[in-house]
């Protein structure tokens, strides 16, 4: 099937509508359609009356969104990459695959505006593959966004060890973690979320910020850096490219969050934003932070700073150790949901049936991701096991599962303080 693909900002003509969905129901961008007088919207349907609406989000409530979902945890291990790598290779890393990431990213909205039916990668892989290619990306989408609320749980448990200095056992603190998580997560709508997003970036930003304000005060080693380590061994080397990769790895949820936007074509800005923004942070702060922590600097970043320090800013830290999960979580779930009661006016109704489904594809998502947390009770093997898994070729999850394998993640479902802040000089 030949198609013809509109600019950003065009009105498609009928010829292109009936390329881009040859065989359905014909659409606009705008995904709006009419039939019997009612908005029919490709991926949720009939988006008249006084139910759920979900395209409702502008772009800024999207690219908050992505803000929140991409500078969220992968920050917190970048300087330490940085130091592992040496100062020139690490931040050339960090630039390119930035870029690398923009334009995947603009390929993602590319064909959402070609295909307004998709809402998530399992749709696009059905229309690549047929209904094979829709179950394999299905089930490694959901395992990816599972894996990482797995990591937002795990970070809540670490935090909160260090806000008070481990007053009980680590397992309680991830229950208490997945249950708020839970709780944010029940707004059904991206628009929902992107509020709660906002104080996300707020907080992870204001957080990383004041611990590298006080590590620069401090400087506890100075210009001890490395512009580029010489003989870093493969598997040592793997595990921060694949942080890096991890700290651009939002793609996951692109095209769930076009899907809600009111006009699509608004896409790219949105993307635009939220990439020029993780990049430069990116950079700076894992400059920095390195610059004056040394061979010292930690990971997470924030225990490079003192101990009173690093209770501040954990503290400062909890919105987006929460809410940034919480984003991954709703897209997991909005799409077991949509997939559910596809076909149907269900996801637009409030009764028993609408929210009781919802509800319990919550909760299993939270509680799946509470026992991976508590199965890998450590902070940089379970981001470098994401990243090799669900963020890179296959063949790299050689690192992370040579790691695993030897118990260098700690024991499973144990009580003990999972807060170890290992700085690049315990790691040689």
């Amino acid at each position: 099937m030949k198609m013809s693909t509109p600019k950003w900002g065009s009105t498609p003509n009928k010829e292109a509508k009936e390329a881009v969905c040859e065989g359905s129901t014909e659409s606009s961008l705008e995904g709006q359609n009419s039939h019997d007088g009612h908005a029919v919207d490709p991926v949720f349907g009939n988006e008249d009356g006084d139910g759920i609406h979900y395209r409702s989000m502008e772009w800024w409530h999207c690219g908050v969104l992505m803000l929140a979902e991409t500078i969220s945890l992968g920050v917190l291990s970048l300087p330490q990459a940085v130091a592992t790598l040496g100062l020139v290779p690490g931040l050339l890393l960090i630039f390119f695959l930035g870029i690398i990431a923009y334009w995947t990213g603009f390929v993602v909205g590319e064909f959402k505006k070609a295909y307004p039916q998709i809402q998530s990668f399992a749709d696009a892989g059905e229309m690549i593959a047929g209904p094979v290619g829709r179950e394999i990306m299905a089930v490694s989408q959901i395992l990816i966004l599972i894996f990482i609320m797995a990591a937002h749980v795990l970070s809540f448990s670490i935090a909160m060890n260090v806000l008070t200095d481990h007053a009980i056992c680590s397992v309680w603190f991830g229950v208490i973690g997945t249950i708020v998580s839970f709780i944010f997560g029940l707004p059904r709508t991206f628009k929902g979320v992107s509020w709660a997003s906002i104080f996300s970036c707020i907080s992870v930003i204001v957080a990383v910020t004041v611990a590298m304000i006080a590590i620069g005060i401090s400087k506890p080693d100075m210009g001890h850096i490395v512009a580029v380590r010489p003989g870093v061994p493969v598997i040592k080397g793997l595990g921060p490219v694949m942080n890096i990769i991890l700290a651009y790895a939002g793609h996951v949820a692109f095209f769930s969050f076009c899907a809600e936007l009111r006009n699509p074509n608004d896409f790219p800005k949105a993307l635009a934003f939220m990439q020029i923004t993780a990049c430069t942070f990116y950079m700076l702060i894992a400059a920095v932070i390195y610059y004056y922590a040394g061979r010292g600097v930690a990971s997470p970043a924030l225990g490079s700073a003192s101990p009173t320090v690093a209770k501040i800013c954990f503290g400062i830290a909890l919105p987006t150790i929460v809410i940034a999960g919480v984003v991954n979580g709703s897209v997991a779930c909005k799409y077991l949901y949509v997939r559910l009661w596809k076909g149907t006016d269900v996801i637009h109704e409030s009764g028993t049936k609408a929210i009781g489904s919802w509800l319990g594809i919550c909760g299993l998502a939270w509680v799946i991701s509470w026992i991976i947390a508590e199965a890998i009770p450590s902070f940089n093997l379970l981001l470098g096991f994401i990243s090799a898994l669900f963020c890179s070729w296959f063949s790299c999850l050689w690192s992370s599962g040579t790691a695993l394998a030897s118990g260098a993640a700690g024991e499973a479902f144990s009580c003990k303080n999972n807060y170890s802040a290992k700085s690049a000089a315990d790691l040689e």
